[in-house]
């Protein structure tokens, strides 16, 4: 079955110091292990695709990228050289890339003028956001203009992780928590939380945002979400929220298949969020296409909602 992948990394040599830079959990051999793969979009790439029957990858600088900049003026040179590089990739290949913009949210409003650019004149399909920026959340005030110009544009963000702004207590001594393993789905999914909790989806409705790996551990825990949601309103006498935490994600979040390749998550996904709330993605370089296709090839569902997962969720959300 065709497929459509949203979470597909690439960088430039600009951004590739930023990817095993300071603070980073990734050191310069590890990073090395993917760099080539990162740099090409010819033979290995494409060839990766056609093994795993994937029509069209979304293409977005692999994290931190600019996000990890102090200075604000080299962000944003930097993130408008990689969307400008990034859209000659996809002139050049048009039936199997797209892109998602590289934004410098150093500046609001800055960032939301790029997102403009890239979607309305280099034709992207949203924007990926790494996380942070330099311990800046997307649910502080100072980001309203750009949501508020996120959500005129009707384009998805994709919220990726990235390594916390300071390492908590709880990881030290144990290096192996780090990272893809536990680190960047608790900062990820925490993220996400400020998000719903101060209010962002309240003021912009008509947002949607995109987590990878399965929601982020999110789905598992709806009940939950709501049911300390109402005791803290009960305490503090006053409603937090317009809306339970689990009707804005169900709502407001989609969720990529991408790193997560176990039947009983996604059966969970489905279950928690509806077939129409979950896509397929791989996470390329560092996840392997064929692993992840034969995942969702083989998933005990039923073909209309293999289909959905596959491409026709993917369509519909980035009007391919």
């Amino acid at each position: 079955m065709k497929k459509i992948a949203l979470e597909e990394h690439f960088t430039t040599p600009d951004m590739s110091a930023y990817a095993h830079g300071p603070g980073s959990s990734m050191n310069r051999q590890r990073f090395g292990q993917f760099e080539q793969r990162l740099l090409d979009f010819g033979e290995m790439r494409l060839e990766a695709m056609d093994e795993a029957d994937i029509d069209l990858a979304v293409l977005s600088v692999t994290s931190p990228g600019v996000q990890a900049e102090p200075d604000a003026r080299l962000a944003i040179r930097r993130a408008q050289d990689a969307n400008d590089g990034l859209a000659r990739v996809v002139a050049a290949h048009p039936t199997r890339y797209a892109g998602f913009a590289h934004l410098p949210l150093q500046d609001a409003d800055v960032a939301a003028g790029e997102l403009t650019r890239c979607v309305e004149q280099l034709g992207f399909k949203g924007a990926m956001i790494n996380g942070h920026t330099n311990g800046r959340y997307l649910d502080e005030g100072m980001y309203d203009p750009f949501w508020e110009r996120v959500q005129a544009l009707g384009v998805p963000i994709y919220l990726h992780p990235r390594d916390p702004y300071d390492r908590p207590h709880a990881y030290q001594g144990h290096p192996e928590l780090l990272g893809a393993t536990w680190s960047w789905t608790v900062e990820t999914a925490s993220h996400a939380l400020r998000l719903v909790f101060g209010g962002v989806f309240d003021r912009f409705p008509k947002l949607t945002l995109i987590l990878g790996h399965m929601g982020e551990t999110l789905p598992y825990l709806l009940w939950r979400l709501d049911s300390r949601s109402r005791i803290q309103a009960r305490l503090s006498g006053e409603k937090i929220l317009q809306r339970l935490p689990s009707d804005i994600i169900r709502k407001n979040i989609v969720v990529t298949t991408t790193g997560v390749c176990a039947h009983p998550a996604l059966i969970c996904a489905l279950s928690a969020l509806g077939e129409d709330s979950v896509l397929f993605s791989v996470d390329y370089p560092y996840e392997d296409c064929s692993v992840a296709a034969a995942f969702v090839d083989s998933a005990p569902i039923n073909e209309t909602t293999r289909a959905k997962i596959c491409h026709g969720n993917a369509q519909r959300l980035l009007r391919i």
